[in-house]
């Protein structure tokens, strides 16, 4: 059962009555002083089609003044016809109890329901006060009897959140302790997925929100994260995200996973200052991402001046060191293009710290099949993780340092061998060709001047559960 349908039930059930001994009532009366009901009236006569409200005259809405209501009730009104077997509900807006029952002082638009009291019920607190939200969700008697705190926030809260309070589920609120956060949720539904949203948006995602909605955001910012929307502002709101602290973590992890969706959110960082404290974690601003980028790149810079054995050390270190940044965000969107280079460069470190200069053809082949594909794959790599000029021109140049030598000593060695020797003799395309090949197998040629290619393609072919033989 969701909330409705016992506010529903409760309502009516004011009408019941002993048919042996009592009339049935003429009507029931609800009275709202405070107002607090009004803003669902027009939902629960979705639910409730004998309801009908007190106000300016709008039959469409089953809604008009004392006497239209007087003339409704006893099925004068063709254009809004009594529910057969149903009592009708008098919503009264702004009226009291105490109001209908001083019929003396009773203002004239109100005096024609004034004797409907003493005809019909009146739907009403044990104490006779009118049902508030609270009383409704607190009450033992008449109500439903759940854990509601009592503060000011929270009465605000429930008062916002009411028009989709309805639609929570009675087991779900008797679950829970029931106060501002619970509400304010409610209203939200995902208040830190609204809170990026409005870093991203902003004045947009205030235009696509209700008043309601809108408050119950700022109040979860406020009570959650200790920060007022409306007087803080976006950009104090930024600079405490990249912070990081307490229930920031939170907000900063859903951005963290998903930094796409909040385009416009990485430049709003941008225009807070990171802590000044050297040992404080800066990871989360782009003018630190910047920062290592530039520091990277002039340490490429020196590494492509230095010699091979040296350069290819220098890489492995640097390498680990921003090996973090490959974790961040900012290398998810694609701000840290060095960080991705240097990783493959370090490959390629690696792999020309052995030479292929060495033995007959075969044994070069037979090298480069088994490792000295992948220095060309990862060169390839850091090469395609690089689009700025200057980033491109400090890989070329650590490149020609450890790269270089490497390709020039092994095509020197194999040219020499070649040129006293031959190539070995190899089997001709017919020949492999004619092979009788079982059905179910496929026969793909890959240029062996690009094996790094054959080499991500049989892993691809591997990956999708193929079984590949080279």
């Amino acid at each position: 059962m969701q909330l409705i349908d016992a506010l529903t039930e409760a309502i009516r059930n004011a009408a019941r009555h002993n048919p042996d001994v009592q009339l049935s009532p003429a009507c029931i009366l609800w009275t709202d002083g405070d107002r607090q009901w009004e803003p669902v009236v027009r939902r629960l006569q979705l639910e409730i089609p004998e309801l009908l409200q007190l106000g300016d005259y709008q039959p469409d809405n089953r809604k008009g003044p004392a006497i239209w209501l007087r003339c409704v009730i006893v099925g004068l009104v063709d254009a809004v016809p009594l529910t057969s077997g149903r009592t009708p509900i008098l919503y009264l807006p702004g009226v009291s109890r105490q109001d209908l029952r001083a019929v003396e002082s009773c203002p004239d638009p109100l005096k024609p329901l004034a004797e409907l009291q003493y005809r019909g019920v009146i739907w009403s607190q044990v104490n006779a006060k009118d049902w508030t939200i609270l009383a409704f969700l607190k009450s033992n008697q008449g109500g439903l009897g759940l854990d509601v705190a009592q503060d000011t926030d929270t009465k605000r809260a429930m008062q916002l959140a009411l028009y989709r309070l309805l639609d929570q589920d009675l087991t779900t609120l008797r679950g829970n302790h029931l106060n501002s956060v619970f509400f304010n949720t409610i209203v939200t539904g995902d208040p830190v997925r609204d809170l990026l949203m409005w870093l991203d948006q902003g004045d947009a995602f205030r235009l696509s929100r209700d008043e309601n909605a809108w408050r119950g955001f700022v109040e979860i910012c406020k009570s959650q994260l200790g920060f007022d929307p409306e007087n803080d502002g976006p950009l104090k709101a930024a600079g405490l995200l990249a912070a990081r602290k307490g229930p920031w973590e939170n907000v900063w992890s859903r951005f963290r996973e998903a930094p796409s969706r909040y385009a416009t959110l990485p430049s709003l960082i941008r225009k807070t200052s990171p802590p000044m404290d050297f040992f404080e974690d800066k990871s989360s601003w782009p003018q630190w991402n910047e920062q290592q980028e530039t520091s990277l790149r002039q340490t490429l810079a020196a590494i492509a001046k230095s010699p091979p054995h040296t350069a290819r050390q220098r890489l492995a270190e640097a390498n680990l060191e921003h090996e973090p940044r490959r974790q961040t965000v900012w290398a998810d969107l694609g701000e840290a293009p060095l960080a991705q280079a240097v990783q493959h460069l370090a490959v390629v470190a690696a792999g020309t710290s052995q030479s292929l200069a060495a033995g007959t053809a075969t044994d070069v082949a037979s090298a480069y099949r088994v490792s000295g594909w992948a220095v060309d794959a990862a060169l390839l790599d850091a090469f395609a993780a690089v689009t700025k000029p200057e980033d491109r021109a400090a890989v070329e140049a650590v490149a020609q340092t450890i790269y270089l030598p490497w390709l020039d000593e092994a095509a020197r060695h194999l040219q020499l061998w070649v040129d006293k020797y031959a190539y070995p003799a190899t089997a001709s395309a017919d020949q492999q060709a004619a092979k009788d090949y079982p059905s179910g197998h496929c026969l793909v040629f890959v240029d062996g001047l690009r094996l790094d290619l054959a080499k991500r393609l049989s892993q691809l072919l591997t990956d999708r559960g193929f079984e590949v033989g080279e």
